[in-house]
């Protein structure tokens, strides 16, 4: 699983001078495209619009291109071929490592986390947030799994999509809780969270950032976090492992990749600037407002903990048989 040592917000020191220069030789040859592999309006595409800002300040234009589908795993599959030149990529969160899983198991992967991307930064680390309806009668995770079990027929579940993260969390709280609900799986966390504030779905899941505002006008209720500490923003949210679910637990990240064989003096300049982005003012004062925390760290950072979350979560999908 990620971990905070491994998650590191920020490079120490600065490049040497070759590295430097290497990085500066190369420039976009038109727009970069920032693939987004869900709809408009989750926290996913809420950050990248932030970064592709920025970027075009500092490198050119940079335009944000969403690509829902598949649990993320269909714009994921477009960035993996598209050209290693730089121009397009893609940038995902922690549901990449369990709709891979996911695939791979079922055979019909199409990539490989570890083969055909290249890390390049971290974006923002952001805690995932398990949700409740209003209407439902729960303040804590712990009295939600009690009043689920008093419910016939079971309640209805959302998530971004099958073999999305939430998909698989619901269903270990499922395993672990001893109660039963259904899953509704949508293209994203913007449809996700407008049913469940329609009372559609009473229980689901997000990246804080999105739904932030609709918790605090106390239109959902934050029942609990996957992270391993409380949220900074909400403070009174306890953990899953508080409530007594570790094996819920599970950080929380938004990154950026390119495709593999990228070529090392594109990757160079990427890094140098979507770091710089992350640690700009402007920026991370945004990302701290959504209630995450800005990125920065280096690709071998990066994608070390990407790749360890990646081989966590693969046993956990096999034993739950999520499937796609």
């Amino acid at each position: 699983m990620l971990n905070r040592r491994t998650l590191g917000l920020a490079v120490a020191g600065l490049p040497a001078a070759p590295a430097i220069l290497r990085a500066q030789s190369w420039t976009p040859s038109g727009p970069i495209r920032i693939v987004v592999p869900f709809p408009a309006g989750g926290t996913t595409d809420i950050l990248a619009r932030i970064f592709a800002q920025r970027l075009g300040d500092t490198l050119g234009p940079a335009v944000v291109e969403n690509r829902g589908g598949g649990g993320g795993s269909i714009g994921a599959d477009y960035v993996a071929k598209a050209p290693p030149d730089g121009q397009v990529l893609l940038f995902h969160n922690l549901t990449f490592s369990t709709t891979t899983a996911a695939l791979e198991i079922a055979g019909r992967a199409p990539h490989r986390i570890e083969t055909d991307f290249a890390p390049i930064t971290l974006g923002a680390a952001v805690p995932m947030i398990l949700l409740a309806n209003a209407q439902v009668p729960a303040r804590d995770l712990t009295e939600f799994v009690a009043w689920a079990k008093t419910q016939n027929p079971p309640p209805f579940y959302g998530s971004t999509g099958p073999g999305s993260t939430m998909h698989m969390i619901s269903e270990v709280l499922k395993r672990d809780g001893q109660f039963q609900m259904e899953h509704i799986p949508f293209r994203g966390a913007a449809p996700l969270v407008q049913d469940l504030l329609a009372g559609r779905v009473v229980f689901g899941g997000d990246q804080l950032s999105s739904s932030l505002q609709h918790i605090r006008g106390g239109a959902l209720r934050p029942i609990a976090t996957l992270a391993d500490r409380r949220p900074r923003v909400l403070p009174e949210v306890r953990t899953v492992r508080e409530q007594g679910f570790p094996n819920a637990e599970l950080l929380g990240w938004n990154g950026f990749f390119a495709p593999a064989r990228t070529p090392a003096p594109v990757l160079e300049r990427l890094h140098r600037e979507l770091a710089a982005a992350a640690r700009h003012e402007s920026v991370a004062s945004r990302i701290l407002e959504l209630g995450a925390e800005p990125g920065g760290n280096s690709a071998a950072e990066f994608g070390a903990s990407v790749h360890n979350q990646i081989a966590a979560v693969r046993p956990l999908v096999q034993a739950l048989n999520i499937q796609m």
